[in-house]
């Protein structure tokens, strides 16, 4: 019994060496580096010792790798035998071709380096083609192939549409850069009258409002003032008292052509007589100051005599009253504003100019003033630029005269101002909502039949609508537009990669 069980064990520890035995022999062999199949999840293709796409065609193997390590990207390729021996990378003769999507057939040639072969050109982005190598080694020639790809997805018509994608074609575009400002709609200050008495007195009547419309020389407001009163008093004394020399020098210039008086007593009455003349004179232009009518002269003394004291306050302007600082039996200085007229058929729009966007200010310029709250949206141009920069604000003020003769801007109304700063054609240009972040980069998804694949892009200026680019786009191709955030969608779906 002893014996049988020992017998037993031993069967199984047999059993069990030979099936580890058979494990060892069926895992592929691997190097520290990587050597062998592909771990699971990663790129299925066999890998050479650095841990790259291993290529074999008879005694000749390549391991091909896109190297980036703080250089611009390059090939770089490991020669080995057929039992991964490396050969010598001056004996192999290389030529690399990459034939990427639209057509374009990029052409690399090899120099040896180390112990690899190194591409003498840059392997631009995007990383996505069929790659065909040619190489000579021992007098025979041998091809190898492969496809990588990376940023690249296959739609079909319906799942365009129905993703909502819109195509557009790259071609030239007028673009117009701008710059956004804050502004404020004020008064037109050359259409803004500041109502003064020029009189001192109490108000009797007050016949306007704020809001009210008013034609210029309307009555706005009447005051009882002393001291018009006794200017008018004045004028009739002066009056009355040229009348009395006028009479004498009439009389001594009779007398002294009949001999009858000396001639100093007819050239002391003319003198007289014009010191009379030059009195009233004087005394009817500070009449006509005070807001007199010249033509209403000869009639004050006719006038009733309540009305001695009794001065008039007219419109100076035509327009619309926006201040009224006076009320019935106030008593008001010369110099007092009492009302503020405006003609709000003009008003200004005062933009706040930062320092830094002073230099791309000028007067002439195109611009666009938007209310939001009104939904109001007009064009203008600059017609002055303040060369003052406030101390507080660091700012200096930029003004647009825009016609109101339907008054629907007021002031106190901020606005915004987009002011042009350069209108022009560039060769090339896609639309900005194309422009997705795809890695590092900035792309449009270019389309050529079915398959999408993500163009890096080297971009210019950018007008909100349309950006220009510089470098990664050619004439005539086409791309996502609207929605291209679906194509971007799609690919992360596919689970993009960047493995060389």
């Amino acid at each position: 019994m002893h014996r049988r069980t020992i017998a037993i064990i031993a069967t199984i520890v047999l059993i069990g060496v030979a099936l580890t035995l058979l494990i060892l022999r069926t895992e592929p062999t691997r190097t520290a580096a990587g050597e062998g199949a592909a771990e699971v999840g990663a790129l299925e293709y066999p890998r050479g010792p650095h841990g790259a796409r291993l290529l074999s065609n008879g005694p000749l193997q390549l391991e091909v790798t896109i190297y980036e390590a703080g250089v611009a990207p390059q090939f770089r390729v490991y020669p080995f035998d057929a039992t991964l021996k490396p050969l010598p990378p001056k004996d192999v003769a290389l030529q690399i071709e990459l034939h990427r999507l639209g057509g374009r057939v990029d052409r690399i040639d090899f120099q040896p380096e180390a112990d690899y072969l190194r591409g003498t050109a840059v392997v631009e982005e995007p990383h996505s083609f069929d790659v065909r190598l040619t190489a000579r080694h021992a007098g025979r020639s041998h091809q190898f192939s492969y496809s990588q790809i990376e940023g690249k997805v296959t739609l079909g018509p319906d799942q365009v549409k129905s993703a909502g994608i819109s195509i557009n074609t790259v071609g030239p575009r007028e673009m117009v850069t701008t710059l956004d400002l804050p502004g404020e709609i004020t008064a037109d200050q050359t259409r803004v009258a500041q109502v003064v008495p020029r009189l001192q007195g109490v108000i009797t009547d007050v016949l306007k409002k704020e809001g009210d419309r008013v034609r210029k020389g309307e009555l706005m407001a009447v005051l009882n003032s002393r001291e018009l009163a006794d200017a008018k008093s004045a004028y009739l004394a002066a009056t009355q008292q040229l009348d009395f020399t006028r009479v004498t020098v009439e009389r001594e210039e009779s007398l002294w052509k009949k001999k009858i008086s000396a001639e100093q007593d007819y050239l002391e009455a003319r003198r007289a007589y014009d010191r009379a003349a030059l009195s009233r004179k004087l005394a009817g232009q500070m009449l006509v100051v005070l807001g007199v009518p010249s033509d209403a002269l000869s009639r004050l003394a006719s006038a009733p005599a309540e009305t001695m004291a009794r001065y008039e306050i007219r419109s100076p302007l035509n327009g619309t009253v926006t201040e009224r600082h006076v009320t019935v039996g106030e008593a008001v200085t010369a110099e007092e504003g009492i009302f503020v007229v405006a003609d709000l058929s003009s008003i200004w729009v005062d933009i706040t100019v930062y320092a830094k966007d002073l230099g791309a200010v000028h007067e002439g310029q195109a611009a666009t003033v938007t209310s939001t709250d009104l939904g109001i949206e007009v064009q203008g141009r600059v017609s002055y630029v303040g060369p003052l920069v406030g101390e507080q604000t660091r700012a200096a003020t930029a003004r647009i005269v825009l016609p109101n003769r339907e008054g629907r801007w007021r002031p106190g109304l901020f606005v915004n101002v987009r002011l042009v700063r350069e209108a022009t054609t560039v060769p090339l240009a896609v639309s900005a909502e194309a422009i997705q972040t795809f890695r590092d980069w900035q792309v449009v998804f270019v389309r050529y039949e079915d398959a999408f694949e993500a163009r890096p892009l080297e971009l210019g200026r950018n007008d909100g609508q349309w950006v220009e680019v510089l470098k990664g786009l050619s004439p005539g191709e086409q791309y996502a537009a609207a929605n291209s955030f679906a194509v971007k969608a799609e690919i992360g779906k596919l689970g993009a990669t960047h493995d060389h």
